[in-house]
């Protein structure tokens, strides 16, 4: 086996392990036993376990960011990409589940600084500039348009994470139903929003 042949050997073997028991609960002894080979030679391509998750980490990060900008580049009506984004999260957590129990589990230690959270926020700055065009095109504050994308990706990640472990209903009607809620949700919304319970006359927060 080359050296690069093993290098990928032991991110294939970590990348099982830590979607398993997380990088707390993987040790290198085990990583090395699996890959049958002695412990500095994870040391060596690596420098611990902590090095290999990063990989991973990037990896796993860098791939579903990919598949997602790649559906928001497109061309199409906004509802069409927001549809191809929701389908596109909801592909890779279907085909490359362990990958994505990685990303949830938020690790800190990515060279890129790659994490759900991070991922979340990349995805949202993608969603903006749609949102951007349909709030000006409305009339609505355009500096309103990252926190509404914040939103609606947070949406889409959290329902993602349930649908993780359930695997209902079919994909396609989860991608459906989040269409639905977020398309829907967005052709309603009010130019200056108030809270409805508080008392008339009290101070509204700025809309």
């Amino acid at each position: 086996m080359t050296s690069g042949e093993r290098r990928e050997q032991l991110i294939g073997i970590g990348r099982t392990l830590f979607a398993a028991r997380g990088v707390e609960g993987t040790t290198v002894e085990e990583i090395a036993a699996r890959a049958g080979v002695s412990k500095p030679v994870v040391y060596e391509h690596f420098g611990g376990k902590e090095g290999l998750y990063a990989v991973v980490v990037d990896r796993e990060f860098s791939t579903l960011l990919s598949a997602i900008t790649g559906a928001l580049s497109g061309r199409g009506s906004p509802r069409t990409l927001l549809e191809r984004a929701i389908t596109a999260l909801l592909d890779y957590i279907e085909g490359s589940t362990d990958g994505f129990r990685i990303l949830v589990r938020d690790s800190p230690v990515a060279p890129t600084g790659g994490g759900f959270a991070s991922l979340i926020s990349d995805v949202a700055s993608q969603v903006e500039y749609l949102l951007v065009d349909a709030f000006a095109a409305r009339g609505f504050p355009a500096q309103m348009a990252s926190m509404y994308a914040q939103m609606l990706v947070g949406m889409v990640a959290v329902t993602g994470q349930w649908w993780l472990d359930s695997r209902e209903p079919p994909k396609e009607q989860v991608v459906a139903h989040l269409v639905n809620l977020a398309w829907n949700g967005l052709t309603g919304l009010e130019r200056s929003p108030r809270l409805a319970s508080r008392p008339p006359g009290a101070q509204q927060p700025p809309g």
